[in-house]
């Protein structure tokens, strides 16, 4: 771990067996390695947390090790370091990467270094724990709407953006359209709505679209933190790691993470009915939900500047389409989970009609 914690701080280059690695210091006075330890839990990844002799840099580090490799620049070093480099506080601080060149000449990141932050939540836990207690949450949820917006702000200068052509409208329709086809296969009675579910999507793709830029991915509470004096803190840029690397680094829509967040307040009030069960609860739950999400959108738009309306059935396709891959996972996994997807797929399909 030491070596591995110098190749990142320090740079240099190391290798053996058909494979070499280079190290990539996003900043320099970063203290010496002085212990680690590796953090449990995750899947696609190792975490390990290093604990440095001070230096001008943060005195704790976290090491992430990808474990699923794939040639290409990896999302998560691309899109934080840039974020972070622009001056933002709304990612923890780059600490450096490690890029690997393996086979016959495919490269790609191994491992990236960041600052880490103590003594925080990630928003999932402070959503769950004010829904539970019955606590306002919509001041923190319009904070989240613009630390959001302020990293798309970010990436859309930073990085490359793309015109919203027809081409580009076409495959988003048909990604849709494959996910409602799989999803019909799965869920019982989806197939008696395809129809307007399917129109509701038609509807977006004839909508005027924003440009298309750098996004998050995966978006939802668990991707974000609370820390204290600083506010929310995103994480997490990878996108879903098991789509093809290209994918995940081509420009998509902003929206696409403002519906990840909205699902994920619903899933929030939806944990907490699982857990509370009763009439008066549910109702309270659901009100929360509305609260949270609308307080979110709020947040966004003062921060761009300008409605979401504006592209209302974008979003509300974007955020059906959503709740159509969680109604797959949870009718496979956890089916006493469905009615949560279930219910927001009832709302976007009669709101659009």
């Amino acid at each position: 771990m030491r070596g591995l914690f110098e190749l990142v701080t320090a740079g240099g280059e190391t290798g053996g067996h058909g494979a070499r690695a280079t190290g990539e210091p996003a900043v320099s006075g970063v203290g010496g390695y002085r212990s680690s330890r590796v953090l449990s839990g995750e899947q696609s990844n190792t975490s390990i947390i290093v604990d440095t002799d001070g230096g001008d840099g943060a005195a704790t580090v976290i090491v992430k090790v990808f474990r699923a490799l794939h040639p290409g620049d990896n999302p998560d070093v691309v899109l934080q370091t840039a974020i972070a480099g622009a001056g933002s506080d709304r990612v923890p601080r780059s600490i450096g990467a490690v890029r690997g060149t393996w086979n016959d000449g495919a490269t790609g990141h191994l491992a990236f270094a960041q600052e880490f932050l103590p003594g925080t939540q990630d928003a999932w836990r402070v959503a769950t724990a004010a829904v539970d207690a019955g606590e306002d949450f919509t001041e923190r949820a319009r904070l989240l709407g613009e630390a959001t917006a302020e990293v798309h702000e970010v990436l859309a200068r930073s990085l490359e953006t793309a015109a919203p052509d027809d081409e580009r409208r076409a495959a988003l329709l048909t990604s849709m359209r494959s996910r409602l086809a799989a999803a019909t296969e799965v869920v019982d009675g989806l197939a008696d709505r395809a129809d307007a579910i399917d129109a509701v999507f038609t509807a977006a793709a004839e909508e005027s679209w924003p440009r298309l830029q750098r996004v998050h991915g995966d978006y939802h509470l668990g991707q974000v933190l609370l820390v204290p004096d600083r506010g929310w803190v995103l994480l997490d840029f990878e996108g879903e790691p098991l789509r093809p690397m290209d994918e995940r680094s081509q420009p998509d829509l902003a929206l696409r993470d403002v519906a990840g967040m909205l699902r994920s307040f619903d899933y929030a009030a939806g944990a907490s009915r699982a857990g509370n069960p009763g009439v008066e609860h549910a109702a309270a739950t659901e009100e929360w939900a509305r609260a949270a999400r609308a307080a979110f959108l709020e947040g966004y738009e003062t921060r761009i500047g300008h409605p979401l309306a504006e592209q209302g059935r974008l979003l509300a396709a974007l955020e059906l389409d959503k709740a159509l891959y969680e109604a797959v996972y949870e009718a496979r996994n956890r089916p006493d989970w469905l009615p949560i997807p279930a219910a927001a797929i009832d709302r976007l399909v009669g709101g659009a009609a």
